[in-house]
């Protein structure tokens, strides 16, 4: 009996000391309720911030198994979210109303449709984001189609309209079509480590030959001969649980969406960290920014400090390139800039 009740008693307290690792650190928010029902237009990130100090730790504190956490469709208007604080757990609760009939429990199937389900960030911000083309490297730029023509020879066409267009390969009937816009430039090093690309539609394979001939089904802008295509890419659904890399990171930001050198809470940056340094969808990141130098004049003559850096924010992966990556600002504590560090949270 003392050989099956001790290695039970080891095996116990391994699973305890790893259940106390996990939730190590991670604090509870000032005033944090005991439960909080959901409402339409909610978000994980945001329902977390209510309980926990640091929202993008979510994950460690959800009583779900790993595909539970990376299902898309998890929480639901109506619902409610409980917290229990020895943990800190958060567990999902009945929703409100159901289950009852005349004060008496009754069996109820809970059902809602999946475009209700809650996101991690705010779908409608990123959403343009997903699926067409914002950064173009080298051998990418090289290989695109070129639209050499138009049907009725005018310099610009627009929805509707007839093209043609060169090196356009099988390997998809939808195509992007985009103008290579700015260069991405390493604020450190100063080497351009891609270009951005401005989108300006998407143009249906009518028949195929050299050249192929296309019509435009949606313009954002005008399109003209000499810009590029690339193959449409299937809708993706952005379903990731927000978690810090494993690995060091030491990046910058590089641009800002629409081209402005300050931005704040919940818009777009760029990154000079892509898929080659080991960054991926749904990683988290700390912002910092420099604070710069400071010159003291004492009695020994001026001297120079560097300040130290000021962690002010946190953004969300949710696009990743070579070596670019695209994130968007969920916290931050004053403007966020250009050549900004970003490393752990």
């Amino acid at each position: 009996m003392t050989r099956i009740i001790f290695p039970l008693l080891v095996a116990f307290a391994a699973l305890f000391s790893a259940a106390s690792q996990a939730q190590s650190g991670v604090r509870l928010a000032d005033n944090a309720p005991d439960s909080y029902t959901v409402v339409r237009g909610d978000t994980l990130w945001d329902i977390s911030g209510r309980f926990l100090q640091q929202p993008w730790r979510w994950p460690e504190v959800w009583r779900l198994n790993r595909d539970q956490i990376r299902n898309p469709h998890l929480i639901y208007p109506g619902q409610v979210i409980l917290l229990d604080r020895s943990g800190p757990w958060l567990t999902i609760g009945r929703p409100i109303g159901s289950g009852t009939q005349d004060g008496r429990l009754q069996p109820r199937v809970y059902s809602e449709p999946l475009d209700a389900a809650l996101p991690s960030i705010p779908l409608q911000i990123i959403e343009p984001f997903l699926n067409r083309p914002l950064v173009i490297d080298g051998p990418r730029l090289e290989g695109s189609a070129t639209i050499i023509a138009t049907e009725t020879s005018r310099v610009l066409t627009g929805s509707g309209d007839t093209i043609f267009a060169k090196d356009v390969g099988a390997e998809a009937e939808v195509w992007h079509v985009y103008r290579p816009a700015r260069p991405l430039e390493d604020p450190v090093t100063g080497e351009t480590i891609a270009w951005e690309a401005a989108y300006l539609g998407a143009a249906r394979v009518t028949e195929r030959g050299e050249p192929t001939t296309l019509e435009i089904v949606s313009a954002v802008e005008e399109i003209g001969v000499g810009d590029l295509m690339m193959p449409s890419e299937r809708p993706s659904v952005f379903a990731y649980a927000p978690h810090a890399p494993e690995q060091q990171v030491d990046g910058r930001i590089v641009a800002i969406h629409r081209g402005v050198s300050e931005t704040g809470r919940l818009n777009v940056v760029a990154l000079n960290v892509g898929e080659r340094d080991g960054i991926e969808r749904g990683h988290v990141l700390s912002l910092f920014r420099n604070r710069g130098v400071a010159e003291y004049a004492g009695e020994g003559g001026k001297e120079n400090f560097q300040l130290p850096e000021k962690r002010y924010g946190v953004v969300f992966v949710f696009r990743v390139f070579e070596r670019v990556s695209y994130a968007l600002v969920m916290e931050s504590d004053g403007q966020v800039t250009i050549a900004d560090a970003v490393r752990q949270p």
